[in-house]
């Protein structure tokens, strides 16, 4: 049949009429034990050994939980959400990062949870991003950077997406944006937006996607809907989160993300003693797109 097919919670199962399959609404859970990771030589990007210091918090210089196929984690099953290619969750140890690499023809997004993020580039670009502040590269024709934690004391946490690009060869960009602790406390606010929409975002790219981002008290509760004909992933970056939808509740921790498949009206609730931090990309629908392996 057509449509999605979801192991957790299929709500309505109109699979045998693809006109009808956009009533779909699907919510699946993925768990941090479905991630890849990985712990790669510090030599590959350019870094001297690691570090015995006091102030790492893992013996590698970097460890990334990878949401879908990427470098050494090979999954022909799991390699893309709809227009969603990557999504790592990379903590770099002080001063430590990956030196100068290429990028092209990809949207690329990231987000810092914690510490601060150096970032330079062949435009000439040179910044240090903190907690909150997501920057953005429309790589196109091609373009050089570096991403480095120069802290000598605290770790660098951040969320780097990758998103299909509609416009290939263009000319590069970058941007990035501080983020507002008001703008998401306890609401999802809207960072990411297509270039060719009409929301009003900080950050535009050449796709139909859009990130969201909350930060939730304890207790408290932020509302997030998807529409019949988009679908979207969701990352619960810190705390525990119980996603409440039209089947019932599912409880994500620290890690664990989920594939939702529209119309779905969700209610994301911080249910731990921390507050929750939820990451969301929303995107035009791609029936059968997402995990094979699940």
């Amino acid at each position: 049949g057509h449509g999605y097919k979801s192991h957790h919670v299929v709500v309505w199962d109109h699979f045998l009429n693809p006109e009808t399959a956009t009533k779909i609404m699907a919510f699946r859970r993925i768990p941090l034990s479905k991630l890849g990771v990985s712990e790669p030589n510090p030599a590959w990007f350019g870094n001297p050994g690691n570090s015995s210091s006091a102030h790492w918090t893992n013996k590698n210089w970097l460890k990334s939980l990878f949401h879908f196929s990427f470098a050494e984690y090979r999954n022909p099953k799991n390699s893309a959400f709809g227009v969603l290619r990557v999504l790592n969750d990379d903590l770099v140890q002080p001063q430590r990062g990956f030196g100068e690499h290429p990028h092209a023809n990809m949207e690329i997004c990231t987000f810092i949870v914690q510490g601060k993020l150096t970032h330079a580039d062949s435009m000439g670009t040179d910044e240090t991003l903190e907690r909150g502040a997501i920057q953005f590269m429309s790589a196109g024709s091609g373009i050089q950077h570096s991403e480095r934690n120069g802290s000598a004391t605290e770790p660098l946490r951040f969320i780097q997406i990758w998103i299909n690009t509609r416009s290939w060869g263009i000319e590069p960009n970058y941007g990035s944006a501080p983020g507002s602790y008001d703008g998401r406390h306890n609401r999802f606010d809207h960072l990411v937006s297509d270039s060719k929409g009409a929301h009003t975002t900080p950050i535009k790219i050449n796709q139909d996607a859009n990130i969201f981002v909350a930060e939730i008290d304890p207790g408290q509760s932020a509302a997030f809907s998807v529409a019949a004909d988009r679908q979207a992933y969701l990352v619960n970056i810190e705390g525990t989160a119980a996603v409440a939808h039209a089947a019932g509740s599912s409880t994500l921790e620290r890690h664990d993300a989920a594939e939702i498949v529209g119309a779905a009206t969700l209610n994301v609730t911080a249910a731990g003693t921390a507050p929750s931090l939820v990451l969301i990309v929303e995107m035009a629908l791609e029936p059968g797109s997402g995990r094979k392996d699940l």
